[in-house]
């Protein structure tokens, strides 16, 4: 029994921290299961803009700085930014191993990465993708040039 005790600790631990990384914030319940698309969702505009860019009215504010960052190679906050994203699920179009790469979009008032990413696809990026609940669904989207 005393050698089981910190095996069921060690359980536990890993479980909250497994539960603590898959958090995902911000109201999204409309988002589960859904393709990678670009409508805008019914009552929000297809596009917010501001300063000279027009980006989809689904992106949060902090997706700007995101892509402000891809667009000048970093330097980035996270060290996974700019890794290959490996699309093991297959929610987005099949591509060649290293196409995707995935980004993070701050989360407000956390202090990890949270759920929400940009995955790119090219090099240069000539596709790009928003996901708000870590990897479950994606919307595609389009960056002015």
């Amino acid at each position: 029994m005393r050698a089981i005790r910190p095996l069921l600790f060690l359980l536990l631990v890993l479980a909250a921290g497994w539960l603590f990384t898959r958090h995902s914030p911000g109201p999204a319940p409309h988002a589960a299961g859904t393709s990678a698309s670009s409508a805008a969702l019914p009552g929000q505009p297809a596009t917010a803009t501001t300063g000279n860019q027009a980006l989809p009215g689904f992106l949060p504010s902090e997706a700007r700085d995101t892509l402000a960052l891809i667009a000048r190679g970093g330097p980035f906050a996270h060290r996974q930014d700019g890794a290959v994203f490996g699309n093991r699920e297959g929610r987005l179009p099949q591509q060649p191993d290293g196409y995707y790469h995935e980004y993070t979009v701050e989360t407000p008032n956390l202090d990890y990465r949270g759920a929400r990413r940009i995955i790119t696809g090219g090099t240069p990026p000539v596709v790009y993708y928003y996901t708000e609940d870590h990897y479950r669904s994606f919307r595609s989207f389009q960056v002015p040039r």
